[in-house]
């Protein structure tokens, strides 16, 4: 059973900073992507930034130059910091991983989502 554990979200005020953490665990042979994306109420889910094995990142327009992407392979874990927040940043964050197990079959798993909000 695979397991993507988020943490790090929570109440920040405008200009803050956030640092974001999703682990994986279970059977897992090789994660290809990782990655945030956000769905603020009454909105579609949106990508936030994406990154690769071998460490290629995408970034909404919207976040570039203040969010950055990181990826500790060994550990199955991919981190979001996140600066110069702004109150439209306020949504809910969810995690992604697209992998394979050692069956070779491939996953586009979800975590639960964790709320960020930017207030004063």
């Amino acid at each position: 059973q695979v397991q993507l554990v988020e943490s790090g979200g929570g109440l920040v005020q405008p200009g803050g900073s956030l640092r974001l953490s999703c682990a994986a665990s279970g059977s897992i042979f090789r994660i290809y992507v990782m990655g945030w994306y956000r769905q603020a109420p009454g909105q579609q889910r949106e990508l936030v930034t994406t990154i690769t094995n071998t460490g290629s990142t995408n970034y909404a327009d919207s976040v570039k130059g203040r969010f950055t992407i990181s990826r500790d392979n060994g550990k199955k874990t991919v981190y979001l910091q996140m600066n110069s927040l702004k109150p439209e940043d306020t949504a809910v964050y969810y995690c992604n991983a697209r992998f394979s197990d050692y069956s070779g079959k491939n996953y586009d798993y979800w975590g639960q989502g964790m709320q960020v909000t930017v207030s004063s």
